[in-house]
């Protein structure tokens, strides 16, 4: 009985050294895990170590901001509007100038240079560089004249000035040649009119003559402003006209024109149309619509007619030589007071006359002389009337 109880305790002694064994083992491994969790916890709050020499650290890579767009030159705004590839964006330059550059045509003449005003002064003209518009250099000066020219379709022309009392000193004569028709016989035509034919190889030494001696070719514009006071033209100028249009004109004489590019005026008689335009070397202005043949008295219907008829009759002209109204010429040099008023009153300013003489500052704008050209005259003949 003693060893049945004895055994029984020994069994109980080790159950209870098992489940002893059991608790503490599962206390152990409880606060093992507990360890390991305030281990990971502690790692996760540590802050990153920092890298090991000779890592290297990713860049931070900043947004480049894009840049504002540079604004475009008033030139290249102009030239942003136009696909044209023969356009030309033409500035200006010089004290004083404050213009906005205008659009013109590669190759052709320039069409529209402003002619600025200054209190006090005179403008002196356009030129290629500053150089040549300090010097007032004529093989420099830019003007309708010259045909357009552009580096990567832009260019600027540099404006000169002088004083009033420079521009008065310098007494500048400008002569406007007046010439009719052109023969190709040396010896000249016959008949009433043989004066008015020009023998066509003393044309092509007259031509060659102003362009190898760089004259100036002031516009009709250029002209205006000059007698007004208000632009110097220098005294090596010289204005070249022809009248009618004859077919002589067209013929012979135009491609010598084209030859020398030299600046010619044909003044044409509108009631046979416009003519052909076969150089950008020759204007065409007007010598009246229908008023090229004489009147009641024997006299050109311009001093016969009333000024609402040469109203009447210079528009029309105008219009056929698509609306231009600077300059006409008298037909047969004849004019009065009434023709004067009705040129005027068309909105004509200047007239030339056949009367012999130079324009200067201050001469009539409705009577401007000329210097006539007759048969036989040579290139020296030209040199005493024009220098």
């Amino acid at each position: 009985m003693a060893a049945t109880r004895r055994s029984t305790s020994r069994r109980q002694q080790r159950r209870r050294r098992i489940l002893i064994g059991t608790i503490t083992g599962a206390v152990v491994a409880a606060v093992a895990v507990a360890a390991v969790g305030v281990v990971t916890v502690l790692q996760r709050s540590e802050p990153p170590s920092a890298p090991a020499a000779g890592d290297e650290t990713p860049a931070v890579t900043t947004p480049t901001p894009t840049p504002d767009p540079t604004p475009l030159t008033p030139a290249q705004q102009l030239l942003a509007g136009t696909t044209d590839p023969a356009a030309c964006a033409v500035s200006f330059a010089g004290e004083g100038i404050d213009l906005a550059p205008l659009l013109e045509s590669q190759g052709s003449l320039y069409a529209s240079l402003p002619i600025p005003t200054r209190d006090g002064e005179v403008f002196a003209g356009w030129y290629a560089t500053p150089d040549d518009a300090a010097a007032r250099a004529i093989p420099g000066r830019i003007n309708g004249a010259d045909a357009v020219a552009c580096d990567a379709q832009q260019r600027t022309l540099y404006g000169s000035w002088m004083s009033p009392a420079d521009n008065e000193a310098a007494k500048t004569r400008i002569p406007i040649l007046m010439y009719h028709q052109f023969t190709t016989k040396p010896e000249g035509e016959s008949g009433w009119l043989r004066g008015n034919y020009a023998y066509v190889g003393d044309w092509d030494a007259h031509l060659a003559y102003i362009s190898e001696q760089q004259f100036y070719l002031p516009t009709w514009p250029e002209l205006s402003a000059f007698i007004d006071g208000a632009l110097y033209l220098p005294d090596h100028s010289v204005i070249v006209t022809d009248d009618d249009a004859d077919p002589s004109w067209l013929e012979l004489a135009v491609p010598l024109v084209e030859k020398h590019q030299v600046m010619t005026t044909s003044f044409v008689i509108t009631v046979n149309g416009p003519g052909p335009d076969l150089t950008p070397y020759v204007l065409k202005r007007s010598h009246t619509h229908d008023m090229h043949t004489a009147g009641d008295n024997g006299q050109g219907r311009i001093v016969n007619w009333s000024k609402d008829q040469i109203v009447t009759d210079l528009d029309t002209s105008a219009s056929v030589l698509g609306g231009t109204k600077e300059v006409v010429a008298y037909p047969f040099g004849h004019y009065n007071e009434t023709a004067k008023e009705g040129v005027a009153a068309a909105g004509f300013e200047m007239a030339r006359t056949i009367e012999q003489g130079y324009v200067s500052i201050g001469t009539d704008k409705l009577a401007l002389p000329c210097i006539r050209i007759n048969y036989g005259m040579t290139v020296d003949d030209l040199k005493r009337a024009i220098g």
